[in-house]
Protein backbone atom coordinates (compact mmCIF):
# COMPACT_ATOMS: atom_id res chain seq x y z
CA UNK A 1 0.00 0.00 0.00
CA UNK A 2 0.96 3.27 -0.76
CA UNK A 3 2.38 5.80 1.67
CA UNK A 4 0.50 8.27 3.36
CA UNK A 5 0.77 11.79 2.66
CA UNK A 6 1.23 13.78 5.94
CA UNK A 7 0.29 17.45 5.91
CA UNK A 8 0.53 20.57 8.23
CA UNK A 9 -2.23 22.38 9.10
CA UNK A 10 -1.67 25.36 7.59
CA UNK A 11 -0.50 24.70 4.29
CA UNK A 12 -3.29 21.76 3.71
CA UNK A 13 -6.40 24.84 4.92
CA UNK A 14 -5.20 26.93 2.51
CA UNK A 15 -5.20 24.13 -0.49
CA UNK A 16 -8.62 23.26 0.70
CA UNK A 17 -9.90 26.58 0.37
CA UNK A 18 -8.86 27.03 -2.90
CA UNK A 19 -10.53 24.08 -3.79
CA UNK A 20 -13.59 24.93 -2.56
CA UNK A 21 -13.23 28.75 -4.31
CA UNK A 22 -12.86 26.57 -7.28
CA UNK A 23 -16.45 25.39 -6.92
CA UNK A 24 -17.95 29.02 -6.61
CA UNK A 25 -17.82 29.59 -3.07
CA UNK A 26 -17.13 33.22 -2.07
CA UNK A 27 -13.41 33.35 -0.38
CA UNK A 28 -15.07 33.62 3.50
CA UNK A 29 -17.13 30.41 2.89
CA UNK A 30 -14.18 28.82 1.43
CA UNK A 31 -11.76 29.55 4.40
CA UNK A 32 -14.59 28.35 6.62
CA UNK A 33 -15.28 25.16 5.24
CA UNK A 34 -11.49 23.99 4.89
CA UNK A 35 -11.05 25.52 8.51
CA UNK A 36 -13.72 23.27 9.71
CA UNK A 37 -12.63 20.30 7.81
CA UNK A 38 -8.80 20.60 8.84
CA UNK A 39 -10.14 21.34 12.33
CA UNK A 40 -11.59 17.76 12.44
CA UNK A 41 -8.68 15.66 10.76
CA UNK A 42 -6.89 17.98 13.57
CA UNK A 43 -9.08 16.33 16.80
CA UNK A 44 -8.74 13.14 15.18
CA UNK A 45 -11.78 12.86 13.38
CA UNK A 46 -10.53 11.75 9.64
CA UNK A 47 -14.04 10.71 8.54
CA UNK A 48 -15.25 14.24 8.84
CA UNK A 49 -11.89 15.90 7.65
CA UNK A 50 -10.92 16.50 4.08
CA UNK A 51 -11.69 13.44 2.72
CA UNK A 52 -15.34 14.50 2.30
CA UNK A 53 -14.00 17.13 -0.43
CA UNK A 54 -15.42 14.25 -2.88
CA UNK A 55 -18.11 14.01 -1.96
CA UNK A 56 -18.78 17.62 -1.37
CA UNK A 57 -17.77 18.15 -5.13
CA UNK A 58 -20.34 15.29 -6.13
CA UNK A 59 -23.16 16.91 -4.46
CA UNK A 60 -21.85 20.50 -5.83
CA UNK A 61 -22.03 18.98 -9.46
CA UNK A 62 -25.23 16.94 -9.42
CA UNK A 63 -27.15 20.82 -7.47
CA UNK A 64 -27.40 19.39 -4.18
CA UNK A 65 -24.97 21.89 -2.69
CA UNK A 66 -25.51 25.33 -2.73
CA UNK A 67 -22.61 27.34 -2.37
CA UNK A 68 -22.99 31.07 -0.22
CA UNK A 69 -26.30 30.50 1.31
CA UNK A 70 -26.87 31.60 5.03
CA UNK A 71 -29.67 30.44 7.32
CA UNK A 72 -32.84 32.18 6.64
CA UNK A 73 -35.26 32.53 10.07
CA UNK A 74 -38.68 31.03 9.60
CA UNK A 75 -39.52 31.57 12.99
CA UNK A 76 -37.79 34.29 15.63
CA UNK A 77 -39.41 34.31 18.45
CA UNK A 78 -37.18 35.23 21.29
CA UNK A 79 -36.34 31.87 22.84
CA UNK A 80 -37.76 29.76 20.01
CA UNK A 81 -35.62 29.97 16.53
CA UNK A 82 -36.69 27.77 13.16
CA UNK A 83 -34.01 28.08 10.46
CA UNK A 84 -33.59 27.11 6.85
CA UNK A 85 -29.97 26.02 6.02
CA UNK A 86 -31.30 25.99 2.29
CA UNK A 87 -28.56 23.74 1.49
CA UNK A 88 -25.70 25.40 1.70
CA UNK A 89 -22.61 24.51 3.29
CA UNK A 90 -22.86 23.15 6.70
CA UNK A 91 -20.01 24.76 7.84
CA UNK A 92 -21.26 28.12 7.19
CA UNK A 93 -24.76 27.11 7.94
CA UNK A 94 -23.79 25.44 11.08
CA UNK A 95 -21.95 28.39 12.75
CA UNK A 96 -23.95 31.24 11.72
CA UNK A 97 -26.98 29.08 12.92
CA UNK A 98 -25.20 28.50 16.32
CA UNK A 99 -24.62 32.23 16.58
CA UNK A 100 -27.65 33.14 16.22
CA UNK A 101 -28.82 30.52 18.83
CA UNK A 102 -25.99 31.90 21.28
CA UNK A 103 -27.41 35.34 20.74
CA UNK A 104 -31.21 34.37 21.74
CA UNK A 105 -29.85 31.83 24.82
CA UNK A 106 -27.56 34.74 26.14
CA UNK A 107 -30.93 37.43 26.14
CA UNK A 108 -33.42 34.86 27.43
CA UNK A 109 -31.26 32.05 29.38
CA UNK A 110 -32.57 29.94 26.94
CA UNK A 111 -32.74 28.90 23.13
CA UNK A 112 -34.56 26.18 20.84
CA UNK A 113 -33.51 25.86 17.44
CA UNK A 114 -34.61 24.03 14.93
CA UNK A 115 -32.18 24.28 12.06
CA UNK A 116 -33.33 22.25 8.57
CA UNK A 117 -32.05 21.41 5.26
CA UNK A 118 -28.22 22.48 5.90
CA UNK A 119 -25.55 20.66 3.88
CA UNK A 120 -23.45 18.09 5.99
CA UNK A 121 -22.81 19.61 9.31
CA UNK A 122 -19.58 18.07 9.49
CA UNK A 123 -18.45 17.04 13.11
CA UNK A 124 -21.33 18.94 15.37
CA UNK A 125 -19.12 18.46 18.73
CA UNK A 126 -17.34 21.72 16.82
CA UNK A 127 -20.93 23.95 17.13
CA UNK A 128 -21.15 22.37 20.74
CA UNK A 129 -17.45 23.81 21.53
CA UNK A 130 -18.61 26.92 20.06
CA UNK A 131 -21.59 27.49 22.48
CA UNK A 132 -19.37 26.46 25.66
CA UNK A 133 -17.02 29.17 24.81
CA UNK A 134 -20.02 31.44 25.86
CA UNK A 135 -20.64 29.56 28.60
CA UNK A 136 -23.77 27.63 27.65
CA UNK A 137 -24.89 24.60 27.85
CA UNK A 138 -25.48 22.81 24.32
CA UNK A 139 -27.37 19.95 23.23
CA UNK A 140 -27.91 18.67 19.91
CA UNK A 141 -29.73 15.74 17.95
CA UNK A 142 -29.11 15.41 14.14
CA UNK A 143 -30.26 13.37 11.40
CA UNK A 144 -29.11 12.79 8.00
CA UNK A 145 -30.63 12.81 5.14
CA UNK A 146 -28.81 11.19 2.15
CA UNK A 147 -28.28 7.22 1.33
CA UNK A 148 -29.62 4.94 4.17
CA UNK A 149 -26.65 3.20 6.04
CA UNK A 150 -27.64 1.78 9.56
CA UNK A 151 -29.46 -0.83 10.20
CA UNK A 152 -32.41 -0.53 12.81
CA UNK A 153 -32.18 -2.96 15.95
CA UNK A 154 -33.35 -6.51 15.16
CA UNK A 155 -33.19 -5.42 11.12
CA UNK A 156 -30.91 -6.76 8.51
CA UNK A 157 -30.68 -3.95 6.07
CA UNK A 158 -29.83 -0.01 6.36
CA UNK A 159 -33.24 2.72 6.81
CA UNK A 160 -31.55 5.40 8.40
CA UNK A 161 -28.41 7.77 8.48
CA UNK A 162 -25.43 7.67 11.67
CA UNK A 163 -27.60 10.39 13.53
CA UNK A 164 -25.59 12.45 15.78
CA UNK A 165 -25.86 13.28 19.47
CA UNK A 166 -23.90 15.67 20.95
CA UNK A 167 -23.90 17.57 24.70
CA UNK A 168 -21.19 20.40 25.46
CA UNK A 169 -21.17 21.28 29.21
CA UNK A 170 -18.43 24.13 30.44
CA UNK A 171 -16.46 23.38 33.21
CA UNK A 172 -15.20 26.34 35.21
CA UNK A 173 -11.45 26.49 34.98
CA UNK A 174 -11.20 23.65 32.47
CA UNK A 175 -11.81 22.63 29.08
CA UNK A 176 -15.25 21.44 28.78
CA UNK A 177 -17.06 18.10 28.66
CA UNK A 178 -17.57 17.58 24.43
CA UNK A 179 -20.10 14.54 24.53
CA UNK A 180 -19.86 14.23 19.87
CA UNK A 181 -21.16 11.17 19.29
CA UNK A 182 -23.02 9.23 16.00
CA UNK A 183 -25.34 6.82 17.00
CA UNK A 184 -24.05 3.72 15.10
CA UNK A 185 -21.08 2.03 16.42
CA UNK A 186 -19.18 3.77 14.10
CA UNK A 187 -19.32 7.12 11.58
CA UNK A 188 -19.61 5.75 8.23
CA UNK A 189 -17.02 8.03 7.43
CA UNK A 190 -14.66 5.86 9.58
CA UNK A 191 -15.51 3.00 7.56
CA UNK A 192 -14.72 4.78 4.02
CA UNK A 193 -11.30 5.58 6.03
CA UNK A 194 -10.29 1.94 6.38
CA UNK A 195 -11.86 1.10 3.21
CA UNK A 196 -9.39 3.24 1.63
CA UNK A 197 -6.48 2.15 4.03
CA UNK A 198 -7.19 -1.75 2.83
CA UNK A 199 -8.10 -2.30 6.71
CA UNK A 200 -10.93 -3.83 8.42
CA UNK A 201 -13.41 -2.57 10.84
CA UNK A 202 -13.87 -3.87 14.21
CA UNK A 203 -16.16 -6.88 15.32
CA UNK A 204 -19.82 -6.06 15.69
CA UNK A 205 -19.73 -2.56 13.37
CA UNK A 206 -21.29 -3.96 10.32
CA UNK A 207 -23.37 -6.14 8.55
CA UNK A 208 -23.13 -7.68 4.73
CA UNK A 209 -25.92 -7.19 2.05
CA UNK A 210 -27.75 -10.81 3.77
CA UNK A 211 -27.74 -9.27 7.38
CA UNK A 212 -24.50 -11.20 8.90
CA UNK A 213 -21.67 -9.51 10.73
CA UNK A 214 -18.75 -8.74 8.93
CA UNK A 215 -15.51 -6.88 9.34
CA UNK A 216 -14.95 -6.08 5.87
CA UNK A 217 -15.61 -2.35 5.22
CA UNK A 218 -16.63 -2.47 1.85
CA UNK A 219 -20.03 -3.10 2.58
CA UNK A 220 -20.40 0.01 3.88
CA UNK A 221 -18.72 1.90 0.99
CA UNK A 222 -19.38 -0.31 -2.42
CA UNK A 223 -22.22 -2.29 -3.71
CA UNK A 224 -23.63 -4.89 -2.60
CA UNK A 225 -23.85 -2.19 0.21
CA UNK A 226 -24.20 -3.77 3.75
CA UNK A 227 -25.60 -1.59 6.84
CA UNK A 228 -23.90 -0.22 9.87
CA UNK A 229 -25.57 -1.47 12.97
CA UNK A 230 -26.20 0.97 16.12
CA UNK A 231 -23.93 1.11 19.16
CA UNK A 232 -25.42 -0.25 22.51
CA UNK A 233 -27.97 -2.68 20.56
CA UNK A 234 -31.19 -1.27 21.43
CA UNK A 235 -30.12 1.92 23.50
CA UNK A 236 -28.23 3.41 20.63
CA UNK A 237 -31.27 2.75 18.24
CA UNK A 238 -33.11 4.25 20.40
CA UNK A 239 -31.16 7.38 20.44
CA UNK A 240 -30.85 7.10 16.60
CA UNK A 241 -34.75 7.39 16.12
CA UNK A 242 -35.19 10.13 18.62
CA UNK A 243 -32.55 11.63 16.45
CA UNK A 244 -34.42 11.51 13.41
CA UNK A 245 -37.73 12.75 14.78
CA UNK A 246 -36.10 15.30 16.49
CA UNK A 247 -33.37 16.77 13.98
CA UNK A 248 -35.79 15.61 11.23
CA UNK A 249 -39.10 15.34 11.57
CA UNK A 250 -39.31 18.61 14.44
CA UNK A 251 -36.83 20.76 12.68
CA UNK A 252 -39.05 20.54 9.30
CA UNK A 253 -36.21 19.14 7.54
CA UNK A 254 -38.06 15.96 7.31
CA UNK A 255 -36.83 12.21 7.68
CA UNK A 256 -35.19 9.25 6.04
CA UNK A 257 -38.11 6.98 4.49
CA UNK A 258 -36.58 5.97 0.92
CA UNK A 259 -34.11 3.77 -0.57
CA UNK A 260 -32.21 6.77 -2.89
CA UNK A 261 -29.64 6.12 -3.15
CA UNK A 262 -27.51 7.89 -6.26
CA UNK A 263 -28.27 11.41 -4.69
CA UNK A 264 -24.79 13.05 -3.22
CA UNK A 265 -25.85 15.19 -0.93
CA UNK A 266 -25.97 14.74 2.76
CA UNK A 267 -28.75 16.99 4.39
CA UNK A 268 -29.04 18.10 8.11
CA UNK A 269 -31.40 18.46 10.41
CA UNK A 270 -30.50 19.20 14.06
CA UNK A 271 -32.63 20.12 16.59
CA UNK A 272 -30.34 22.12 19.43
CA UNK A 273 -31.45 23.59 23.44
CA UNK A 274 -28.81 26.47 24.25
CA UNK A 275 -29.08 26.87 28.60
CA UNK A 276 -27.36 29.92 30.42
CA UNK A 277 -26.48 28.66 33.60
CA UNK A 278 -26.46 32.00 34.71
CA UNK A 279 -30.02 32.86 33.94
CA UNK A 280 -31.20 29.38 35.15
CA UNK A 281 -29.53 30.92 39.07
CA UNK A 282 -27.87 27.52 39.65
CA UNK A 283 -24.45 28.42 38.29
CA UNK A 284 -22.24 28.68 41.57
CA UNK A 285 -23.93 25.15 42.54
CA UNK A 286 -23.79 23.60 38.85
CA UNK A 287 -19.47 25.18 39.12
CA UNK A 288 -18.64 23.83 42.42
CA UNK A 289 -20.43 20.28 41.83
CA UNK A 290 -19.36 19.44 38.29
CA UNK A 291 -15.70 20.76 39.41
CA UNK A 292 -16.34 18.07 42.25
CA UNK A 293 -17.39 15.47 39.68
CA UNK A 294 -15.09 15.20 37.47
CA UNK A 295 -12.12 15.50 39.91
CA UNK A 296 -14.16 12.46 42.00
CA UNK A 297 -13.60 10.64 38.42
CA UNK A 298 -9.91 11.35 37.55
CA UNK A 299 -9.02 9.88 40.80
CA UNK A 300 -9.96 6.45 39.39
CA UNK A 301 -6.95 4.78 39.33
CA UNK A 302 -6.62 3.78 35.68
CA UNK A 303 -7.44 -0.37 34.34
CA UNK A 304 -5.07 -2.06 32.76
CA UNK A 305 -3.94 -0.77 29.35
CA UNK A 306 -5.22 2.92 30.28
CA UNK A 307 -3.04 5.81 31.51
CA UNK A 308 -5.46 8.18 32.74
CA UNK A 309 -8.97 8.30 33.06
CA UNK A 310 -10.61 11.13 30.35
CA UNK A 311 -13.68 12.79 30.03
CA UNK A 312 -15.33 13.58 26.62
CA UNK A 313 -13.31 15.85 24.34
CA UNK A 314 -9.95 15.40 25.82
CA UNK A 315 -8.92 12.57 23.46
CA UNK A 316 -9.70 15.44 20.51
CA UNK A 317 -7.71 17.91 22.22
CA UNK A 318 -4.40 16.18 22.79
CA UNK A 319 -4.56 14.89 19.42
CA UNK A 320 -5.17 18.44 18.28
CA UNK A 321 -1.48 19.13 19.67
CA UNK A 322 -0.20 15.96 18.32
CA UNK A 323 -0.85 16.55 14.79
CA UNK A 324 -0.46 19.91 15.16
CA UNK A 325 2.87 18.82 15.76
CA UNK A 326 3.73 15.95 13.25
CA UNK A 327 1.01 16.66 10.81
CA UNK A 328 -1.86 15.19 9.43
CA UNK A 329 -1.86 11.64 7.40
CA UNK A 330 -3.66 11.71 4.72
CA UNK A 331 -3.82 8.09 2.89
CA UNK A 332 -3.04 7.99 -0.69
CA UNK A 333 -6.40 6.65 -1.75
CA UNK A 334 -7.98 9.51 -0.17
CA UNK A 335 -5.52 12.21 -1.48
CA UNK A 336 -5.42 11.01 -4.87
CA UNK A 337 -9.54 11.61 -4.98
CA UNK A 338 -9.33 14.62 -3.53
CA UNK A 339 -7.22 15.69 -6.55
CA UNK A 340 -9.24 14.27 -8.71
CA UNK A 341 -12.24 16.48 -6.99
CA UNK A 342 -10.09 19.61 -7.48
CA UNK A 343 -9.48 18.98 -11.25
CA UNK A 344 -13.38 18.05 -11.53
CA UNK A 345 -13.21 21.74 -10.62
CA UNK A 346 -10.95 23.01 -12.90
CA UNK A 347 -8.00 23.28 -9.92
CA UNK A 348 -5.03 21.16 -11.58
CA UNK A 349 -3.20 18.78 -9.17
CA UNK A 350 0.34 19.76 -9.28
CA UNK A 351 -1.35 23.15 -8.08
CA UNK A 352 -2.96 21.63 -5.11
CA UNK A 353 -0.54 19.51 -4.21
CA UNK A 354 1.99 22.85 -3.95
CA UNK A 355 -0.74 24.51 -2.01
CA UNK A 356 -0.87 21.84 0.24
CA UNK A 357 2.65 20.91 0.76
CA UNK A 358 3.21 24.71 1.50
Amino acid sequence: MAEAHVFQAQPLERAIARLVAAGGSEPREAELVAANLVMANLSGHDSHGVGMIPRYVESLQEGGLRPNRHPRAKLDAGALLALDGEAGYGQVIGMEATDMAIERAARHGVCVMALANAHHLCRIGQWAEQAVARGLVSISFVNVISRAIVAPYGGADARFGTNPCTIGIPLAGQPPFILDMATSGVAQGKVRVAYNKGESVAPGLLIDDKGNPTVDPRYGVVEPLGALTTFGLHKGYGLAVASELLGGALSGGGTQHTGERTKRRVLNGMLSILIDPAKLGTAEMFGREAAAFIDWLKKSPPAPGFDKVRIAGEPERETRVKRAREGIAVDATTWRDIRAAGEKLGLAGAELERLARG
